[in-house]
C-alpha cells in the first residue's frame, strides 16, 4: 500500500534564483527544526552541464500523537513526548542547459515504520528564443553554477524580470511496518527475539498489519500535506531576501535565523512559526 500526493506552484523569480534559493533555504522562519545541513558530495560534469550534489539534513522532528498511539514508543525511537532526530537524504542534478533541476530527498530514520521520498522538479518555463536570448538564458544558468560554489562566487542582486520558474512535487508514503514484524517474527521463532517482541507481536496480530500500514501511511500523507505551504514560504523568504540584498542578505538571514534558533527566540509572530 502507498500513499502519494503532488502539488504545483510557480515561483515569480528566475530558475537560477530558485535553484540557488533551493541550497540556500535552510535555515529560515519556517524551518526552525532544521539542525544542521552538511553537503556530502558534489560534482560538475562539464559536458552535460549538470550538477549533482548529495546533503544531509539533521532535523528535529515531534511524532504525531496518532502515531504514537498506534505504535510502541521503544520500537520508534522517540522521547516520552515523541521528540526526536532524523536525517534526510538528499539529491539535486541541476541541468545548466535545459534549465531543470531534479530533486529526491528521504527519510534515513524509521524507514521501517513509514518511507517518505519526496521529489521535485524546477523548470524554466518553455521559451523559443533568439540567440540574443539564449545568451542571455545561458548567462544566468552560468551565475547560478559559480553561486553554487563551482564558479567564482557573485553577489548580483535578483532583478525583476518577469521571468517565472514552475516548480512540481510529489511525496511518496510507503508503511513497511508488516515486513519489519515478519522478520522479527522469524527472529522469535529462532529463539533470538528480544524481551519485548512477544508483547510487540501481540500487538500487531490485534490490529492486522494493513490495518496498520494504512493508518501510518494517512497520518503521514497528511503531515506531508500540511508541509507543503510551509515548504513554498520558507523558499518565498530567501527568494526576497536575495532580491532585496543579493548573496549577502542571504547569507546574513540565515545567520540572523541559526542564532535565533540557538538561542530559542522566536522567528515570527507567536504561534506561527511552522516546520517543514
Amino acid at each position: 500500500m502507498v500513499k502519494f500526493y503532488s502539488s504545483s506552484e510557480t515561483y515569480p523569480y528566475p530558475f537560477p534564483a530558485v535553484t540557488l534559493a533551493y541550497f540556500l533555504r535552510y535555515p529560515n522562519p519556517y524551518s526552525t527544526h532544521v539542525l544542521s545541513t552538511d553537503t556530502i558530495a558534489r560534482h560538475y560534469d562539464p559536458e552535460t552541464q549538470c550538477l549533482t550534489t548529495v546533503r544531509l539534513h539533521l532535523k528535529r522532528s515531534k511524532l504525531p500523537s496518532a502515531v504514537l498511539k498506534l505504535l510502541p514508543r521503544s520500537l520508534l525511537g522517540a522521547s516520552a513526548t515523541g521528540e526526536s532526530q532524523t536525517f534526510i537524504w538528499e539529491k539535486s542534478v541541476v541541468d545548466l542547459k535545459q534549465g531543470v533541476m531534479d530533486t529526491e530527498s528521504r527519510n534515513l530514520e524509521w524507514t521501517g515504520v513509514l518511507s517518505v521520498v519526496e521529489r521535485q522538479k524546477f523548470m524554466r518555463p518553455k521559451l523559443e528564443p533568439t540567440l540574443a536570448e539564449d545568451t542571455k538564458i545561458w548567462q544566468g544558468m552560468e551565475g547560478a553554477a559559480r553561486r553554487h560554489g563551482f564558479l567564482n562566487l557573485g553577489n548580483a542582486k535578483v532583478e525583476d524580470t518577469g521571468e517565472t520558474t514552475d516548480v512540481i512535487s510529489s511525496v511518496t508514503l510507503h508503511s513497511h511496518i508488516g515486513e519489519t514484524w515478519k522478520k522479527k517474527r522469524e527472529a522469535a521463532r529462532e529463539g533470538v527475539a528480544e524481551e519485548e517482541q512477544p508483547q510487540k507481536m501481540g500487538f500487531l496480530r490485534s490490529w492486522g498489519t494493513q490495518a496498520l500500514q494504512r493508518n501510518i501511511e494517512k497520518i503521514g500523507l497528511t503531515r506531508a500535506q500540511r508541509s507543503q505551504p510551509n515548504a513554498r514560504e520558507g523558499m518565498k523568504v530567501v527568494l526576497e531576501r536575495m532580491r532585496e540584498g543579493g548573496l549577502v542578505a542571504v547569507l546574513e538571514g540565515m545567520r540572523q535565523d541559526r542564532e535565533a534558533i540557538l538561542a530559542g527566540r522566536p522567528l515570527l509572530p507567536e504561534g506561527e512559526n511552522k516546520q517543514r
